[in-house]
């Protein structure tokens, strides 16, 4: 199944500004997130993004706010964002039943969140380079975990060009030049 632009929501969770500094690779998880938030709203794909317990650890990363409105950062308490009722009424409003997932930690809030969403009957992708944890094996766990479960793992530029379809169009264009940084 391919992803489809009019189909899918955008899901970043708990990108957060005390728990970044921990994770491996924080740069390049950051980079990939702010680049697909970018490339959701360019292709108006919806995006919410999960704030787990923000007084502990911080609200969102001043670079991925930058991207979204601000009643579209929702807090959390329970590791699965599909466990708070908010959460999972804005998902379920939308009506689009494929859900993008990207954040940290991929083998704790990441993996709940996706198993939730499976059993829910939701189509979920996972980023991979868009998705971390403090350790290299916990995220390659993480992931392991989610595919076997039915999640589709997919990079980011698989994404972009599923969302896409077609070259030639001054979006693609937009995209494939690097205008978005």
């Amino acid at each position: 199944m391919l992803l489809n632009a009019g189909q899918s929501q955008l899901l970043v969770i708990d990108l957060q500004t005390k728990l970044a500094p921990a994770i491996d690779l924080t740069d390049e998880v950051e980079r990939a997130a702010i680049w697909l938030l970018q490339v959701a709203g360019l292709c108006q794909v919806p995006a919410l993004a999960t704030e787990h317990y923000p007084k502990g650890l911080g609200h969102s990363l001043p670079s991925i706010l930058e991207w979204l409105t601000p009643d579209a950062v929702l807090e959390k308490i329970h590791f699965s964002a599909w466990r708070e009722a908010d959460i999972q009424q804005r998902l379920a409003e939308s009506g689009r039943r494929q859900v993008v997932v990207i954040g940290t930690e991929t083998h704790v809030c990441v993996l709940q969140t996706v198993m939730d969403l499976l059993t829910a009957g939701y189509q979920v992708f996972v980023v991979t380079d868009a998705v971390g944890s403090r350790t290299a094996e916990n995220k390659h766990l993480g992931l392991n975990r989610m595919q076997q479960a039915g999640a589709v793992l997919v990079s980011r530029e698989m994404v972009a060009f599923e969302w896409l379809e077609r070259a030639g169009t001054e979006l693609f264009r937009q995209i494939s030049k690097g205008w978005i940084r």
